[in-house]
């Protein structure tokens, strides 16, 4: 018997021992229950909507559009010769600031000197013929009266009277057929004078010097077109831009209109302008209508060169100090949300998306004129929805898998 109560004492501890271990078990198993059912529940929930919003505000509306173009100054003067000829000397380079009047360079001016001493002599040469001639008629004159006396003497006969008239009447047509020649070599002469001066390339104006296509020594041959020799900017500090502005768009150009531009050499730099002028020459390029627009603009500091590529953008309409949203809150439609054809908008309001009406004006791609509507400056306005953040019971779920 007592044997038999040993053995019924050492069966009771691991009887106990396994009773414990299926109780872990059965709570491991409750955790991962739990665990799974809160995975499950953080990833089917729908998370709340977050929006991102923009006040709106007052300030200015400006429709523009875009145009490419050159700088170039107002006003270029092309210099150039009237004869040809050696390049005997050059006084005025690039950068050279000029006044009207200036000798500029120098064409060799013996050949046209020649042909002024030629017409000189040919003047001289008609002139003393003309002399010559009023010696002739006035001995005409006299021969025709000492004979009309003869003849009404009986001295003199018929013949002698006639021939003595028409020897005066020829002397008459012979002093103004010479005095014709020493006009015609006078008119000869002062050509010939003016050739010469056109030897001397002055500059018709004030300036600056922009481009020099000559150097000594050079021949210049004015036959059939007159060469540019040099030219002359005017004034450096009143510029222009010429921008090419598609037909669609011309239409919206006007005088008078502001305008802003840039250029590659200052990328941080604006510079205002002006239109001042909308030529009506169309210019096709591969079946592409442009138009001319000038745009004027102050260059007091000449950072501004000849030739610049600028960028333009010129103001077609404009609003100052009016109510405005932004275009993405007109874009804007929540999920679930059916659209509208008319212009609206989506206010946040109490963390609710709250449609208002609008009536709108002007549209500068940015931002939209409000003429009419529930809406105030501040209010925030709805323009698109923010990713929400993956919450932690989401995210142990997906590290376990389930």
């Amino acid at each position: 018997m007592f044997k038999h109560h040993g053995s019924d004492s050492a069966a009771a501890p691991r009887r106990g021992s396994r009773a414990r271990g299926v109780a872990v078990a059965a709570g491991i198993a409750a955790a991962a229950v739990a665990l799974a059912a809160t995975g499950w529940w953080a990833l089917h929930r729908a998370p709340p909507v977050r929006y991102r919003t923009e006040a709106v505000d007052r300030g200015v509306v400006a429709r523009a559009i875009t145009a490419t173009g050159t700088v170039n100054p107002v006003l270029t003067v092309l210099v150039g010769s009237y004869v040809s000829g050696v390049i005997q000397a050059q006084y005025c380079d690039f950068n050279t600031r000029v006044r009207k009047g200036q000798l500029c360079a120098k064409i060799d001016p013996r050949p046209y000197q020649t042909v002024v001493d030629e017409g000189s002599a040919a003047l001289a040469t008609a002139r003393a013929q003309v002399v010559k001639d009023r010696a002739a008629r006035d001995y005409a004159e006299r021969n025709l009266a000492r004979q009309r006396v003869l003849r009404s003497r009986g001295v003199a006969s018929q013949d002698a009277v006639d021939q003595a008239l028409d020897a005066q009447l020829q002397a008459r047509a012979q002093l103004e057929l010479d005095q014709a020649t020493v006009r015609q070599r006078a008119a000869s002469l002062a050509a010939a004078r003016v050739n010469l001066g056109y030897t001397d390339i002055v500059s018709p104006v004030d300036g600056t010097v922009v481009s020099r296509n000559v150097t000594v020594g050079q021949t210049v041959a004015a036959s059939f077109q007159t060469p540019t020799l040099f030219l002359i900017a005017t004034d450096l500090t009143r510029m222009q831009v010429d921008a090419n502005v598609s037909e669609s768009d011309i239409g919206a150009v006007g005088d008078g209109q502001s305008a802003r531009f840039t250029v590659e050499a200052y990328p941080g730099r604006v510079f205002a302008a002006r239109v001042v002028q909308v030529r009506q020459a169309p210019q096709a390029v591969q079946n592409v209508v442009t138009y001319d627009v000038v745009l004027g603009v102050a260059n007091p500091d000449l950072a501004l060169k000849p030739g610049m590529t600028a960028t333009a953008s010129i103001v077609t309409a404009q609003r100052g100090d009016v109510l405005r949203v932004p275009d993405e809150a007109l874009r804007f439609t929540p999920p679930g949300a059916a659209p509208s054809r008319a212009p609206r908008v989506w206010v946040l309001r109490d963390g609710a998306a709250v449609a208002v009406a609008l009536r709108t004006g002007l549209d500068d791609d940015s931002h939209t004129e409000v003429i009419g509507g529930a809406l105030r400056a501040g209010d925030k306005v709805i323009v698109g929805v923010q990713a929400a953040p993956q919450r932690a019971g989401a995210s142990a779920a997906m590290r376990f898998g389930l």
